[in-house]
This record gives C-alpha cells, structure tokens and sequence, in this order.
C-alpha cells in the first residue's frame, strides 16, 4: 500500500473538516441559510485579503479571476504595463493581447524578481498605461514578488495595480490596504485549503472607478453584476455558485481565523526555511531564492545526470510523493515542492525522505538523512526560539 502526499503548489492537500463541510447535504443557493454562509465567506476572506476592499467571488479556476481584471479594468487599445518573472505572469501578457490590449511588457528570467523601478520609469515615461499586472507569488519558478515595494511605486501613478496572488493568499503575506494593491486575485486550490473551482478578486475604489470606464464585452465575469449580489440584503452571487465548494472554503477560513494570520504566515515561513535547508542539505541547488518570502512553493535544480520525468514519476509510484515539473523554458530542469496551506513539518520530512531515497534509487550520490537532519534543524531552532510545537 502506498500512501499518497500532494506536495505540489497547486492544488494542494485539504483538511478533514473541510472535506466533511463538503459532504454535507446541498443547499440552495437562493435561501437565507446560503446567504448566511455566504456573508460569513465574505467577511473571512476580507480577514486573509487584509482589505475593507469587496471581494468579489466566481466559480472559475484562478484564471478566470485574471480574466476578469483585464477585462473589468480595460479598453480595447488601452496601454497596460506587464511585469512577468515566470509562466504566469506572462499569462496577463496574454490575456492583454487576448483583449486587444497595447501591453508593455517586461520579461525578466524565471527565478529573478520583478525590479520596482522598472515599473517607476515605465510609469514616468507613459502617463497613459491604465493598470500595472504583475504576478505576487511567481508558482512557476518560486519568486515571490515585493507587492510592497511594486504598491508604493504604483501609488504615486494613476494606473491602477492588479496583483496575481493565486498561489500567495494565505501563504506570503499580503496586506491588501495597507500597500496600496487596488486589485488582488486569488483561487482556491491554494492556500485556502479546497478543491480547484472557486476564485476570488478584491477591488478598491480606484479599480472600481475604472472598471465604471471600461468597455471590454464581458458577461458572467462582470464586477458590476458581482457587486450588486453582495450589497443585496441578503447577498448572494449573480450566477449559480458551487455551494458545496463554498461549504468547504467556510470551513477553511474558520480553521485560517483559528490559526491566526501571523501564526499562519509563521508557519508557512518554516515550511519554506526547513524545505529549502533540507534541499541544500543533500547538496542540491536552488532554482527560487532563498528567502523568507518564497514561502508558497521551494522550486530545485535536477541534478546532472537525472531524468526530471523519471525523478517525478519514481518518486510518485514507489513513495507516493506527488511534485510538480517545470514549465516554459525550464521544463524538465526544475521540480517544484509545494507547501503553501494544509501542511506542517511532517509532510516536509516525508517529502525530503522521498526525494533522498529517489535519487538514491536512479544512482544519484545523496547521503539519507542530510536533507531531513537540515529540516529537523530548521524545526528544533523554530521551537526553541517561539516555544510552539504545533508547526
């Protein structure tokens, strides 16, 4: 018997609770009991978001959230800024030419951030792009983009600045408000702990000052529609939601609000410190950086010699480790351990141990026990410095 591990950035494991919530008996999406649950979703995901922003929720994966903010926010011929550092950032690029877009686009190499000042001099020299798209939590190659910095460039600008956080919310934190991001987009096989089929967008009174504006053809992604549902009495949402999904991301966000967001970011930073120790530890190489930030998804180099392939495949049939490859230009050179939501130190030793056995058994040098002895270091000092065991 193989006992399976999702430890991939997407969609990731869920939490028992959550998976009872969804079981439930179906409810109708138009009764007092469903709008009731639906008020309780709203005001918790404000809690993650770290906004008094509305946050408006579709029954689409990620994507469809992305979509939205392009075509919410856009004209065609509009000028747009994308600033991509990996494969779906370079999805607003192609979203923007979708929509007939003007985009000026700032590529930069998977695994190098997205510079601030880039988009300081692009904004400096057209007073006429709209929005700033850049992607927060960069899945694909493990950066994490500095919002803070990118939000306090954008503000002294009239373009609005649309945040992909799809992989980020709930695991690399984001403060919404506070670094002035007018829209935030998010999904919810991530960090928030449910199946795929659920995204969510945030808007602050400057994206809804231009998505008044915006003449794009849309229908079922339209803000506009989405808002009226929530400011109803009874709110609701404009289309059939999945209400069983919606059950279940009740449940999450009840078990993220009895964490507590710091704890919550605490953890995920461990995750990432022990998970990135652990790689260099049995002497392989990081592809993301090594910093507290990318704490969402920890991105590794193959080593020379070994089939990425065959790595992921072997170390799925024999261990029940399930990783992710790479994508674009760095397919087949990279595998990505996810750890962003329902995991803790045990899930890390159990992927580390696997990945140590698995090369082991494709006649790659690796000495057992170096990568899970630099995790289980990562986890002592984090005890020893806080006092909590529950990591």
């Amino acid at each position: 018997m193989i006992k399976k591990f999702l430890m991939t950035p997407g969609p990731t494991q869920v939490p028992p609770q959550v998976l009872s919530a969804m079981a439930r008996p179906v409810i109708h999406h138009r009764t007092s009991e469903y709008s009731e649950l639906f008020a309780r979703v709203n005001e918790n995901l404000k809690y993650v978001y770290q906004t008094g922003n509305d946050v408006l929720s579709f029954a689409s994966s990620g994507t469809g959230a992305m979509e939205s903010a392009v075509i919410n926010l856009c004209s065609p011929g509009d000028d747009v800024l994308v600033a991509a550092c990996g494969k779906f950032g370079e999805r607003w690029r192609d979203l923007a030419d979708a929509y007939g877009l003007v985009a000026e686009f700032h590529e930069y190499e998977y695994g190098e951030a997205v510079n601030p000042d880039d988009i300081n001099r692009s904004l400096e020299a057209n007073p006429h792009i709209k929005v700033v798209f850049v992607t927060h939590s960069e899945t694909s190659s493990g950066v994490v983009n500095d919002m803070q910095a990118i939000g306090a460039v954008v503000e002294d600008f009239d373009a609005v600045l649309v945040s992909d956080s799809i992989s980020g919310l709930g695991s690399a934190e984001i403060k919404t408000d506070e670094w002035m991001i007018d829209v935030v987009v998010a999904g919810s096989q991530k960090a928030l702990m449910i199946p795929p089929g659920l995204a969510f967008v945030s808007v602050s009174d400057k994206a809804w000052a231009l998505a008044e504006k915006a003449r794009s053809p849309r229908f079922y992604f339209d803000w506009l529609k989405a808002r009226k549902g929530l400011a109803q009495a009874k709110p609701t949402t404009a289309f059939t939601p999945p209400v069983s999904l919606m059950a279940g991301l009740d449940a999450a966000l009840g078990l993220i609000r009895e964490e507590g967001l710091q704890a919550l970011f605490h953890r995920h930073i461990i995750m990432g410190r022990a998970t990135r120790a652990a790689i260099k530890g049995m002497g392989l190489t990081l592809f993301s950086p090594d910093e507290d930030r990318s704490s969402s998804v920890t991105a590794v180099r193959v080593p020379e010699g070994v089939d990425e392939a065959r790595l992921r495949i072997h170390i799925r049939d024999w261990y029940g480790v399930q990783l992710a490859g790479g994508q674009g230009p760095v397919k087949g050179r990279i595998i990505r351990i996810g750890h962003c939501g329902y995991y803790n130190y045990s899930d890390i030793i159990v992927a580390i141990t696997a990945l140590e056995m698995t090369l082991m058994d494709l006649g790659h040098p690796v000495q057992l026990g170096a990568g899970t002895q630099a995790a289980e270091k990562v986890f002592a000092e984090d005890i020893e410095a806080t006092g909590d065991e529950t990591v």
